[in-house]
């Protein structure tokens, strides 16, 4: 990490989309957004940043972070190259399986895979999945030849997963490399000194918020683990629903790479009442708190995650989060 609290990697901010209620609530539960004049607005405006010469990044990122995300499939496979950098004309080919089975993380890759079959679409065929699958562990392990320095974590697969059911082997590769040495590479260390560092950026969040919940979750020694499977899975593992966690990955490739741990407070705040009738102790409230519900607003929590960006800039946050960190 460069200064401690801020992740080496650079990442622009995401501009701040709209945050009025059209696209939270019920809509953010369907497949990316309503029908309705804003989407139709959103789309043409979406198709203008790509046309422009150069690309209108920005416009693409405030697109990706404001309500409704990229909307389609089709516009995301277009969008998250442009929000990485990654050039759709220069893509490394695709892995193939000639070094696989020698890598020393082959076997738990391999094991990962296996037992994330759902995360692939429930009617697709197990011929497709099982093609799909063996893609995926050659995805992630020639990723990991090529890049010697980056550790496997178990939980990166629901990363890779998502990328490449949505863009296909080879940009799934490259962007999973982008990220991999960016938004993910403190995830990626030998040791989770890194990862428990960016953890601690939870508490002062939510002290800053409300210091009542803060300091009932001390009382009950819940600490942040909790959250661990959120952060370097980006939801992935955690939400059943993939479209919400591709509206997710919408906003979390067009932010700053801190951006999860801000909707995990946003998440946590949002079930406060919940925290706080909870029993004061640490087996309760860390059942509780793992187990996302089913129904979570995510345009309203994603809207209040921008707003706590916003209003606790993460430099500001760095010498709390180090400091719990040194107490550990």
């Amino acid at each position: 990490m460069g200064e401690r609290g801020v992740p080496h990697r650079k990442a622009s901010p995401a501009e701040a989309g709209p945050t009025g209620e059209a696209g939270r609530g019920r809509a953010g539960r369907r497949h990316g957004a309503p029908p309705g004049p804003w989407r139709q607005q959103k789309l043409v405006q979406i198709h203008e940043a790509l046309s422009s010469d150069p690309v209108g990044v920005e416009r693409l990122r405030a697109a990706a972070a404001s309500p409704g995300g990229l909307l389609t499939d089709e516009l995301r496979r277009r969008v998250w190259p442009k929000l990485l950098g990654v050039n759709a004309y220069d893509l490394p080919p695709k892995p193939g399986r000639a070094l696989c089975r020698d890598h020393k993380d082959y076997g738990q890759v391999l094991l990962d895979v296996r037992r994330s079959t759902c995360r692939f679409p429930a009617g697709m065929r197990a011929e497709q999945r099982q093609v799909l699958q063996e893609q995926l562990v050659d995805v992630i392990v020639a990723l990991l030849s090529a890049h010697p320095e980056l550790h496997y974590y178990q939980g990166y697969h629901d990363v890779a997963v998502t990328l490449l059911l949505t863009v296909g082997a080879r940009m799934g590769l490259a962007l999973l490399e982008r990220l991999s040495t960016h938004h993910l590479r403190d995830f990626m260390d030998p040791t989770m000194d890194s990862t428990k560092h960016i953890l601690n950026y939870l508490m002062p969040l939510l002290q800053r918020e409300s210091p009542r919940l803060h300091d009932f979750m001390l009382r009950a020694e819940v600490g942040t683990i909790f959250a661990l499977s959120w952060l370097i899975t980006w939801y992935g593992h955690v939400l059943t629903d993939v479209r919400h966690v591709l509206r997710l990955y919408d906003l979390f490739l067009a932010s700053h790479p801190l951006m999860p741990v801000y909707l995990a407070a946003a998440i946590v705040l949002h079930r406060e009442e919940e925290v706080l009738t909870c029993s004061c102790d640490m087996p309760s409230m860390h059942q509780l708190l793992a187990r996302l519900p089913p129904d979570l607003p995510f345009e309203r929590l994603v809207a209040r995650a921008q707003d706590l960006f916003r209003c606790h800039p993460h430099a500001e946050l760095a010498k709390q989060a180090a400091l719990q960190h040194h107490k550990r």
